[in-house]
C-alpha cells in the first residue's frame, strides 16, 4: 500500500525543531506584551466574502492563492490567507472597536496556493499585532520601535533593514493609479508580461516588480509622492522624526505599495539580504478604512505580520539561536526488575519537588546494560537507578552520566536535596 504523505507545501514541524519556534514565538508574545498587546484567537477557516472584501478581488491572493471551498450547506469558505481581515470580523463581532482603543496580537497558520520555496509555503505560519483607535503617527512609530527592540532581542537586527512609504489616501492613490496607468498604457509593449497583467487590474503592484527592464521604466514614472495631500504628507513626517529621535534606522523606499487594498499612508518592510529572494521578513501599514469597509464604524488602525519560516530562517543564517533551548533531558530513570510502582512515584516526587526537572522513566524493561545505553543517548545529566536490592533498602542509585560527581546511593528521602544540589553545579 502507498505511503500517505504532507501536502505539498505543507510541511510538519518535527520535535527537534520545535525547541527553536518555541523561543521564537515565546520571545514576540514576552515583547508584545511588554507593549500592551493581548492576545486575540479567532478560526482558520471564515466566510470566503470577507477575503474579498478586505483584500480586493483583483489581487493575486483572491484570484489565484487562496484554497476556497464549499461546505455542505453551500456556503464559500476559505482557510485564511492573512490574518488582519480576520481579526477585524471577530474584533468588530464582539465589540472591541467602537469608542476603544485596542492593541492585539495573534499567531497561527495561514493559507495560499503558490509555489513552494525556501520561506514560502502553503501553509505558513505569521505573528501578527494590530492597533484600533489610533489615527496618529505615533502609535506607527511605536510599532516599528517595538520591531526593532524584538529584532535586537533576537540577536539579527544587523541582519534587517526597514524600508517605509506613504500610499496617502485612497483619492490620492486613486488618482495616481489613472496616471500611472496611462504612463505605462503608452509603454506596454516594454513591460514584462506579468505586469501587463497587473496594468488592467493591480497597477500599483508593477511598482515592485523585480524585473530590470520595468524598474528602468518606472524611473521616469509618476511618483506617488507628489499626490500626496498635506495630511498625508504631515504623517509621514511626524513619523520619520520619531523614528529618527527614537534610532531607528530607515529608508524611504517609493516603490513600495504592499499587495493589499486595504493599506493606506504608512507601509513598511523589514528586509534581509541573507535569505535569497525571500527577503521580506516582516511587512504592514496602516489600514484606516478596512473596519468600515467590512461594516464596522471609521476607526483607524495600524498593523503588520511577521512570517515565522522566514525568521528562524534568518535565525539560522545569523547563528542566533541561543545554546542551550535545544530540549534535552535532565535525569533518566533507570528501573530494573519488578520495581515499577516504584519508580513512576519517585518520579512523581520528583516533578512536584522540582518542576523545571525534566525526567524520562524507563518503560518495557530490559537490562541494566540496555537501559544505561537508553540513558545515556537522551543526554541526561544523571541516571537514577532503581532495582530490587534499592527497593528493599529504600536507595536509589545516583549516576553522573554528564557531571563530575561520583555514583552514590542515596535514601528516598535525601533524594530531591541531591538531585537538585547536583543539577545546581
Amino acid at each position: 500500500m502507498k505511503q500517505i504523505q504532507s501536502v505539498k507545501g505543507m510541511e510538519d514541524l518535527l520535535p527537534e525543531q520545535s525547541p527553536v519556534w518555541q523561543y521564537v514565538e515565546a520571545t514576540i508574545a514576552e515583547v508584545a506584551q511588554r507593549y500592551g498587546y493581548r492576545e486575540i484567537r479567532f478560526p482558520i477557516v471564515e466566510q470566503t466574502e470577507l477575503f474579498k472584501r478586505s483584500i480586493g478581488e483583483v489581487t493575486d491572493i483572491v484570484e489565484k492563492e487562496m484554497y476556497t471551498f464549499d461546505d455542505r450547506n453551500g456556503l464559500s469558505l476559505t482557510l485564511r490567507p492573512e490574518g488582519t481581515a480576520s481579526c477585524v470580523r471577530a474584533s468588530e463581532e464582539h465589540g472591541l472597536l467602537y469608542n476603544q482603543t485596542q492593541k492585539l496580537w495573534y499567531t497561527g497558520p495561514m493559507f495560499r496556493y503558490e509555489k513552494p520555496q525556501k520561506g514560502r509555503l502553503r501553509q505558513f505560519h505569521q505573528f501578527g499585532f494590530e492597533a484600533f483607535g489610533m489615527a496618529g503617527p505615533d502609535v506607527d512609530a511605536e510599532l516599528l520601535i517595538m520591531l526593532a527592540r524584538l529584532w535586537r532581542e533576537l540577536g539579527i537586527a544587523d541582519g534587517l533593514s526597514l524600508q517605509i512609504n506613504n500610499l496617502g489616501t485612497s483619492e490620492a492613490r486613486a488618482r495616481y493609479r489613472a496616471d500611472l496607468v496611462t504612463y505605462l498604457s503608452e509603454r506596454v509593449e516594454q513591460l514584462d508580461e506579468d505586469s501587463k497583467r497587473r496594468l488592467s487590474t493591480n497597477p500599483l503592484r508593477i511598482l515592485d516588480s523585480k524585473i530590470p527592464s520595468t524598474q528602468a521604466l518606472l524611473n521616469d514614472a509618476p511618483s506617488l509622492v507628489d499626490y500626496l495631500d498635506e495630511t498625508s504628507r504631515s504623517h509621514f513626517a511626524q513619523l520619520q522624526r520619531l523614528l529618527e529621535s527614537a534610532g531607528v534606522a530607515f529608508e524611504i523606499n517609493p516603490r513600495l505599495v504592499r499587495g493589499l487594498d486595504y493599506y493606506n499612508n504608512t507601509v513598511f518592510e523589514w528586509v534581509t539580504t541573507k535569505l535569497g529572494a525571500q527577503g521580506t521578513v516582516c511587512a504592514g501599514g496602516r489600514y484606516d478604512g478596512l473596519v468600515e469597509q467590512l461594516g464596522g464604524r471609521p476607526t483607524p488602525a495600524v498593523g503588520c505580520g511577521i512570517g515565522l519560516e522566514r525568521l528562524v530562517l534568518l535565525l539560522e543564517e545569523m547563528n542566533a539561536i541561543p545554546a542551550g533551548i535545544q530540549e534535552t533531558v535532565d535525569v533518566y530513570l533507570v528501573a530494573v526488575g519488578d520495581v515499577m510502582a516504584d519508580a513512576l512515584v519517585i518520579a512523581e516526587t520528583l516533578r512536584s519537588e522540582l518542576p523545571w526537572l525534566r525526567l524520562v522513566t524507563n518503560f518495557g524493561g530490559g537490562s541494566f546494560k540496555s537501559q544505561m545505553k537508553k540513558a545515556d543517548k537522551s543526554g541526561a545529566q544523571l541516571a537514577l537507578v532503581l532495582g530490587e536490592d534499592e527497593v528493599a533498602k529504600g536507595e536509589v542509585g545516583v549516576k553522573p552520566l554528564r557531571l563530575d560527581s561520583a555514583q552514590q546511593q542515596v535514601a528516598r528521602a535525601q533524594l530531591v536535596e541531591t538531585v537538585k544540589a547536583l543539577l545546581d553545579q
